[in-house]
């Protein structure tokens, strides 16, 4: 497979903590400390006469709503040609804690398909939907997040097929790779990835879009 990513073209990471992963907003070049800035990093490197240009929009906290809430100056303004996604699990927490409205499986659907649309519709981009993931853990309300996950991980798929967007299957494959080791060593709050976690889902990502 050959790298799908164009030349000149502008690779956009949104999403939640996971990918904003402490990076510097202030810093509009800042990618921060996780899988899209070893992603990001490779592909430029391996890639250098492509002149590829990446940005990391990732809010640490972001449910499907409120990161369409920012899309305009966060992804529509900055005109990329594709927009990688990872997007959910906070929904599916604020579901299982009832601590906010928009995050039940029905209007993350809704929200996430209008999002793409509007952006297809005005940009014509390319789109890489990262499946939202949750290891195993010891956290309390764990099994029906686990539960709630898995509707919206079905939403994800069904975007995917319907725009022909590139599909990078995150929760899969982390369950494979807890066969390997045990779940602490790539998540141990069973959210947020480690360094061999993040590391795991770049390596992940780039063969999804053909770089490696």
């Amino acid at each position: 497979m050959s790298l799908l990513i164009e030349e000149g073209a502008t690779v956009l990471f949104q999403g939640d903590s996971i990918t904003d992963a402490g990076r510097v907003r202030e810093e509009g070049g800042d990618l921060g400390r996780g899988y899209a800035m070893i992603a990001a990093s490779r592909l430029m490197s391996l890639y250098p006469e492509r002149k590829i240009r990446c940005l990391n929009r990732g809010i640490s906290g972001n449910t499907a709503a409120q990161m369409a809430a920012r899309w305009k100056p966060d992804a529509l303004d900055l005109a990329p040609d594709w927009v990688s996604v990872l997007i959910g699990i906070n929904d599916a927490w604020r579901w299982v804690g009832g601590e906010g409205e928009d995050v039940d499986t029905a209007t993350y659907a809704r929200i996430y398909r209008e999002t793409l649309t509007g952006t297809r519709e005005k940009l014509g981009c390319r789109f890489v939907i990262c499946e939202p993931f949750l290891l195993p853990a010891d956290a309390d309300g764990f099994d029906t997040a686990r539960s709630d996950l898995d509707g919206k991980i079905s939403v994800c798929r069904e975007l995917a097929r319907d725009f022909d967007a590139v599909y990078v299957p995150f929760d899969g494959l982390f369950a494979a790779e807890c066969c390997r080791e045990k779940p602490a060593w790539w998540a141990p709050d069973g959210v947020h990835p480690t360094p061999p976690g993040h590391a795991m889902m770049a390596e992940a990502w780039l063969s999804a879009v053909g770089a490696v």
